[in-house]
């Protein structure tokens, strides 16, 4: 049977196309996980899980490319078969969202985000329907600003934990209505993905004003917890004997 020059070309170019998204998913896939920016989007669980599907969808568009390249010439049941997605938007959403991955740089949470989702002197608490697990046989300096805060929901007597050591790392989200001594340290905690990231925090005393700090500054505090009043409610504070200035960690939420 004759086949159709027109037809035979618009089946190619549909078919490359296709082609191209899956392959450009490979590519952006394992871009993330070589530089690291997994960390920044998904739960540390998945990262295998991610990295293999990355490498998964660019054999695939390989394969499926040679393939192609082989029967450019047959005609168009044959190269219906090449075809991975469906035809049209579909093939073309995914291409863009491929191809603005590969430009657009995602970023980490900051003192903003923090503050859009829940964070103030007033709730220092995570503010989730269902109590996360945490470790309970460690010391208090061992103790992440996660646990601390999840300890806090567990059993919420401030004065259960007055004197106890800290040894925590955050970044900083200056709050107006805290006096220039005072900061909030702060986490996102991520279950799945960036999605569903919410933060956690505790207020940090310290001797010299908050402005020293820079907002989204990544500090390691270290101190002793105290009892303070907000906003009318007892509340447990940091009292910092020593700030010190970090790097953002590669991984900068915890589970």
């Amino acid at each position: 049977m004759s086949v159709n020059p027109a037809n035979a070309r618009s089946s190619l170019r549909k078919s490359w196309l296709d082609i191209t998204a899956v392959t450009a998913w490979g590519i952006l896939l394992l871009k993330y996980a070589i530089d690291g920016t997994l960390y920044i989007l998904i739960h540390p669980s998945y990262y295998l899980l991610v990295t293999v599907t990355g490498g998964c969808l660019l054999l695939i568009g390989i394969l499926q490319s040679w393939r192609l390249y082989r029967y450019q010439s047959i005609d168009d049941r044959e190269l219906q078969h090449s075809s991975l997605l469906p035809q049209g938007v579909t093939t073309m959403l995914l291409l863009g969202t491929a191809i603005a991955g590969l430009i657009i740089t995602p970023k980490l949470f900051n003192s903003h985000a923090a503050v859009q989702r829940g964070v103030s002197s007033e709730s220092v608490t995570v503010t989730r329907n269902q109590t996360q697990a945490f470790r309970t046989n460690i010391k208090p300096e061992s103790k992440s600003l996660v646990d601390w805060v999840r300890t806090l929901n567990l059993y919420p007597e401030p004065d259960a934990y007055l004197g106890q050591k800290v040894n925590v790392s955050g970044f900083t989200v200056n709050r107006p209505e805290l006096p220039p001594n005072y900061l909030m340290l702060s986490r996102f905690v991520i279950t799945c993905c960036a999605a569903d990231a919410y933060p956690v925090a505790l207020p940090v005393k310290f001797t010299g004003d908050r402005q020293t700090y820079a907002q989204d500054s990544w500090l390691q505090v270290k101190g002793k917890m105290m009892v303070e009043t907000f906003a009318g409610s007892r509340q447990l504070v940091i009292a910092a004997t020593e700030l010190q200035p970090i790097k953002a960690p590669k991984n900068p939420y915890q589970d």
